[in-house]
């Protein structure tokens, strides 16, 4: 248990306070509520987005967490229906320096505060989330309980009781808790300014996305791409995706840690990679295909997430500016001699992706579909249906 602050040496109550963090060493951050009300606990992180919180919020690989924004003007873009990437919202709440302004932006729809109260997702203004951030960075990401009690009734030691009590992410497998339940037929291609969202129509290859917590941009994508794309939950079988026949098999981003989604994804992914079928896995998915092939995953002092990473592809020597969500990585040393890296953080040179040399294989770590940011990683898809293309010309010559 980590030492706690005693009740003498928190900081006082503020006027007007109707929202607390409390970390699991005790650490209080008093508040104003903004969003739903109640109470959550998970591991609190940062995020240095400057827009796209929606998107972030129903993230599902941000399951268990509660996203700390570097940036401080969070929701002065407004909200709208357009830009969620799940049905509901995998992280626990939210923690912005600013209170919420009115939509200054033509696309929204609500305010982000009616938009958070929506997706019952509790946040906290008006803290120094600089010296959060910075908490964070020294000592890695705590433990931590947020309420939004709008009637002041806050019980500091009932929440730190249940900061420290909360298991934390390493050994937790969330995956389960964000795939879908069935089978299901994915079309919409990606957004367009003045058309919004298409549909696909000319259906060139067939794809089976296996959902770990996989973000509708990613399904989009794909679709944009010519894939007709078949979802399927995360405990689906080897036989259960080959059943489908599909041209290539999609492994998507997800919370939780890797080593404990793959006590039954990796016997599956083992299976698959013997099919010598095109395999593409994104975040969670370059993690679980990773310890399918023989590696090693540990958890990260900090993670990575914002939408201005720099990564760099070895292969070709140019650098991307890309979105990234994870807290865990992929070990290279581990990797087998078949497995070459591909491309490293220009941050902390930690991997970011790897492909095979024998097997059309291949996954990264960043996320290329992201909305926010630039487009610098969408050529992964396209390199994803040229494996694709190239394996059924193979089939079609012999």
């Amino acid at each position: 248990m980590s030492e706690t602050v005693s009740a003498q040496a928190r900081p006082p109550r503020p006027p007007g306070a109707t929202a607390a963090l409390v970390l699991n060493d005790g650490t209080v951050y008093w508040g104003r509520g903004v969003g739903a009300t109640g109470t959550q606990v998970g591991e609190v992180c940062f995020n240095t987005s400057i827009t796209g919180y929606q998107e972030i919020m129903t993230d599902p690989s941000y399951a268990g967490q509660i996203i700390n924004f570097t940036f401080p003007h969070i929701g002065n873009v407004g909200a709208n229906p357009e830009d969620t990437e799940a049905v509901t919202a995998a992280a626990r709440g939210l923690v912005i320096r600013t209170d919420i302004t009115d939509p200054a932006n033509w696309r929204a729809i609500e305010g982000f505060d009616a938009w958070l109260k929506k997706y019952n997702l509790i946040g906290l203004a008006g803290i120094d989330t600089r010296a959060l951030t910075r908490r964070i960075r020294d000592k890695g990401p705590p433990n931590g309980a947020i309420i939004h009690a709008p009637d002041g009734n806050i019980d500091i030691d009932a929440l730190l009781a249940e900061a420290q009590a909360w298991p934390g992410l390493e050994g937790m497998d969330l995956a389960l808790e964000v795939s879908c339940r069935q089978t299901y037929e994915w079309a919409q291609t990606r957004w367009s300014l003045g058309g919004g969202y298409g549909t696909l129509d000319a259906q060139k290859r067939h794809v089976v996305a296996v959902d770990y917590g996989a973000k509708h941009n990613i399904l989009r994508t794909l679709a944009a791409n010519g894939c007709r794309v078949t979802v399927v939950p995360a405990t689906a079988t080897a036989e259960e995706i080959l059943r489908h026949e599909p041209d290539g098999i999609f492994l998507s981003n997800g919370p939780g840690d890797p080593a404990a989604t793959g006590e039954y994804a990796v016997p599956v992914l083992q299976e698959l990679l013997e099919t010598g079928k095109p395999i593409f896995g994104i975040c969670l998915g370059h993690q679980l295909l990773s310890l399918a092939i023989g590696g090693t995953t540990t958890k990260m002092t900090n993670g990575h997430r914002g939408a201005n990473h720099p990564v760099k592809d070895l292969e070709t020597g140019k650098v991307e500016i890309t979105s990234q969500n994870h807290g865990f990585r992929v070990e290279p040393e581990s990797l087998p001699k078949n497995a070459v890296v591909t491309h490293v953080s220009l941050f902390d040179g930690s991997n970011e992706g790897f492909r095979l040399t024998d097997k059309p294989v291949f996954s990264v770590q960043h996320h290329p579909e992201a909305s926010p940011g630039p487009q610098d990683s969408n050529y992964l898809f396209e390199r994803f249906v040229r494996l694709i293309d190239e394996r059924s010309a193979e089939k079609g010559a012999k």
